[in-house]
């Protein structure tokens, strides 16, 4: 059964108004497709040329199934990050050129693309990354509104051009922003597509140019990235793809010195050993987004129900690898076991499993290392408090084949490391507060600062909290997810501390201009001669 595509309203993180029965029958025709299409030979797409070579290649398998090869993907050696980084250079005054409203065109006709293709894209991300059939759908959704939100502040601001002042009658002054030249693009595997093509649209429509490098766990989503840009008419070039094995091919690109700028999501310890080492010889852009230990707090005064909700949801969404999910909460004491146990109910009563099958909401972790990760923060949580629910490796029937562990909740003495360690794994801690400026004074200890929910019937603890949390993306009484579900041009995703380099953050208003540098023009026009 085929059905249109054009019929379906917009999936978000947080919002479903869609007929789903609709939407399954589409999904699993993608689905059908996806893995009919598995286990192919990809390379490289450098200036616009297939490139391979005889370094080992990464072998993309589903974590929902590690026996089910998705795809071989050929793998960069130094000679080819040199080659592409050439080739972004060598395009880039063409493609700064070209003038703002042909870009725009372009990217928005990639934008377009998205959305025909966004089953495909959506099940492809499904079955490699491990994300529920709305997830990844949300993920295809937000790729398309990010490229139409960044193309769109190009727009406003008439490609940041403006008229200034006049010093003398005889001057005209203008301030431009204009690229920086080539910027390195280094994406993670939560959000393949979405932080990817986030990335990539906004340097691209400020004039830049780019070489990308995936997630090597997620390299098909990447590669679908490039074919969407080809598509939409992108010259050569201007968007160039490598593939390769974490930091040794990541590292070897903004490393180089034909790169003028980086925009990265992923771990802080990576974040900061680019940061610091970027700009030896001198200051350049380097974007970096860089996780987050996000906070909720639930008050005595909070709606119990509202707020277990919104803590499972954002918790075990996408099984915590998100940045933004939420991993530890704050609960007042003396609400401490009514929410606790409304959170257990709401857990236990979560779907496990195949995550691109229907109604299914929890999946496997990405890789064999999150699982490890997982079991040592819960062997740490049994010795230091109580583990509530969860702990263990899932391995009955088919959650034998991929990387399942089950969701835990731990409560927690304050003092546990594990309430200030990113695990990037589902593990919630809980710990117990007794007043508003204790769960304020907590929350803030950590070096992180992306995202922070409260739940409370105060407008006075809101406003608070709203002004002392140390966190870029806040959230008040929010049942759909205390600290998950910014979208472009609704929350603006700003890291503050350690979850950022900039006070600017994608999906908000500043962000484009951020690839970009100012230039004061001053022209002189001499009186014309009597």
């Amino acid at each position: 059964m085929t059905v249109a595509t054009t019929t379906l309203p917009k999936i978000t993180y947080t919002s479903t108004n869609v007929d789903l029965e609709q939407f399954h029958a589409l999904f699993d025709e993608a689905l059908v497709r996806a893995r009919g299409a598995s286990g192919k030979e990809y390379p490289m797409y450098i200036d616009g040329n297939a490139v391979t070579t005889t370094a080992e290649p990464i072998l993309d398998v589903s974590p929902i199934d590690t026996t089910q090869l998705l795809g071989t993907f050929a793998t960069a050696r130094p000679e080819q990050i040199d080659l592409a980084v050439r080739a972004a250079r060598g395009a880039a005054k063409g493609w700064a050129a070209l003038g703002m409203r042909e870009r725009i065109a372009l990217l928005r006709r990639a934008a377009a693309l998205i959305r025909e293709r966004k089953f495909e894209l959506a099940a492809i991300m499904s079955i490699e990354v491990g994300k529920s059939r709305l997830e990844a759908m949300g993920d295809a959704e937000e790729s398309a509104d990010l490229i139409d939100y960044y193309t769109q502040q190009m727009e406003d601001a008439n490609g940041f051009v403006r008229e200034m002042a006049r010093m003398t009658p005889i001057e005209r002054n203008v301030d431009v922003l204009r690229p920086f030249g080539v910027f390195a693009c280094i994406a993670p595997f939560n959000f393949p597509l979405a932080l990817s093509a986030g990335m990539s649209s906004a340097a691209l429509v400020a004039g830049n140019t780019i070489v990308y490098k995936p997630a090597e766990d997620a390299p098909w989503t990447g590669f679908k990235l490039y074919e969407i840009y080809r598509d939409a008419g992108l010259p050569a070039g201007v968007f160039n793809i490598v593939q390769g094995l974490g930091h040794l091919i990541g590292d070897a690109i903004w490393r180089h010195p034909g790169v003028d700028g980086v925009v990265f999501t992923g771990s802080k310890a990576v974040g900061m050993r680019i940061f610091a080492e970027f700009s030896a010889r001198y200051t350049r852009p380097c974007l970096l987004e860089l996780g987050g230990k996000n906070a909720a707090i639930v008050m005595d005064s909070a709606d119990i129900d509202a707020a277990a909700e919104g803590v499972m949801r954002s918790a075990f969404g996408l099984q915590n690898q998100k940045c933004s999910a939420t991993s530890r909460v704050y609960v007042h004491k003396s609400v401490t076991r009514a929410f606790t146990e409304a959170l257990i109910a709401r857990t236990k009563a979560i779907a496990i499993g195949d995550p691109s099958q229907r109604d299914i909401f929890y999946g496997p972790l990405i890789n064999e290392s999150s699982v490890e990760r997982y079991e040592r923060a819960c062997a740490q949580a049994k010795t230091e408090g109580k583990l509530l629910m969860g702990g263990q490796r899932l391995t009955k029937g088919a959650l034998a084949k991929g990387h399942y562990v089950s969701p835990a909740i731990a409560m927690l003495p304050l003092e546990s490391t594990i309430f200030r360690t990113e695990l990037f794994a589902p593990l919630l801690a809980i710990g117990e507060i007794s007043s508003f400026d204790e769960a304020i004074a907590e929350s803030n200890r950590a070096e992180y600062g992306l995202t922070a929910g409260i739940y409370s019937g105060s407008d006075e603890e809101v406003a608070r909290f709203f002004d002392e949390i140390e966190a870029g993306v806040c959230y008040a009484n929010k049942r759909t997810g205390a600290t998950t579900g910014a979208w472009p041009g609704a929350q603006a995703f700003c890291g503050w501390k350690g979850s950022g380099s900039t006070g600017k953050g994608g999906c908000g208003p500043y962000y484009v201009m951020q690839f970009m540098r100012e230039q004061s023009r001053t022209t002189i026009h001499a009186p014309v001669p009597e």
